[in-house]
């Protein structure tokens, strides 16, 4: 696992339902696993059935449509994500839910997830390291943040996200 590269992946979406919501953007920051910095990026998808979407989502994400006027198509946007993350050891905050809609992306698309197949979660890997401090009482990305003083003016958007993500694992890497 040393010799690969990280992918700091956070997704926004127009729901929960991995079946029925779509996904709006993707945020990456791309690091060795050293965590020296290579490239970030966003993706802003163009969704097919916004007919569909949660409308509280769509507040919390700060989606308007006239941001998303020149996004990618998902298979475009499937197509530059997989080529610049080949490789990569997936990390996300709560892992699972970014994995599996790019999974089903992925299969609904059908082009092969570039990524390696280890994936690491700075939910899992917080509570492992800090479960007894008494003033934390959630393990969410804000919570996180704040604790530990991370800056992220725009959060629920992929790349801001994304960026914390990748600050908050380099503190849980220090304790």
């Amino acid at each position: 696992m040393r010799k690969h590269n990280f992918a700091f992946v956070d997704i926004e979406t127009t729901g929960l339902n991995l079946l029925k919501n779509e996904i709006i953007e993707i945020g990456c920051v791309l690091t060795t696993s050293e965590l020296e910095l290579i490239e970030e990026f966003e993706l802003k998808i163009k969704p097919e059935h916004i007919e569909d979407a949660d409308p509280v989502a769509l507040k919390i994400n700060h989606y308007d449509p006239l941001n998303w006027e020149k996004a990618y198509s998902l298979e475009k946007a499937l197509k530059i994500f997989v080529e610049k993350v080949e490789g990569c050891i997936m990390v996300g905050h709560n892992v699972a839910f970014d994995a599996g809609f790019l999974e089903y992306a992925f299969s609904k698309i059908q082009i092969k997830n570039s990524m390696h197949y280890h994936k690491l979660d700075t939910v899992s890997i917080a509570w492992a390291k800090m479960h007894k401090e008494p003033n934390l009482e959630h393990f969410s990305l804000h919570e996180m943040c704040l604790y530990f003083g991370i800056k992220n003016e725009r959060a629920h958007t992929a790349l801001p996200d994304a960026r914390a993500t990748y600050e908050l694992y380099k503190k849980l890497m220090e304790l």
